[in-house]
C-alpha cells in the first residue's frame, strides 16, 4: 500500500481526488510531510478499495471534482 501511494503521489501518478488530497498534505511542510502524505494517502486508498469492494461501486478518479457545486440561494422573508 505505501508503494501505491508513493506512485500516486509522485510523477506519474494520474490526476485524481486522492492525488490532489495528498499533494495538499505534502505542500504543508519539507521532507517529512511528504513521508506522512504517502502514508496517509496509502491508508486512504485502502479504506477506499475496501468501500468499492464491498459495495460494489464503480470507481471515479474524480468524484469530488464532478460533484456540482451547490450554491443557497437567498429565501424571501
Amino acid at each position: 500500500m505505501i508503494q501505491s501511494g508513493q506512485y500516486i503521489l509522485g510523477p506519474f501518478g494520474g490526476d485524481c481526488d486522492l492525488r490532489r488530497w495528498g499533494l495538499g498534505l505534502a505542500g504543508r511542510g519539507g521532507h517529512a510531510a511528504k513521508k506522512r502524505a504517502v502514508v496517509a494517502v496509502a491508508r486512504k486508498l485502502a479504506v477506499l478499495l475496501h468501500h468499492l469492494w464491498s459495495t460494489g461501486v464503480v470507481y471515479e478518479p474524480l468524484h469530488q471534482a464532478m460533484r456540482p457545486v451547490i450554491q443557497s440561494q437567498p429565501t424571501a422573508a
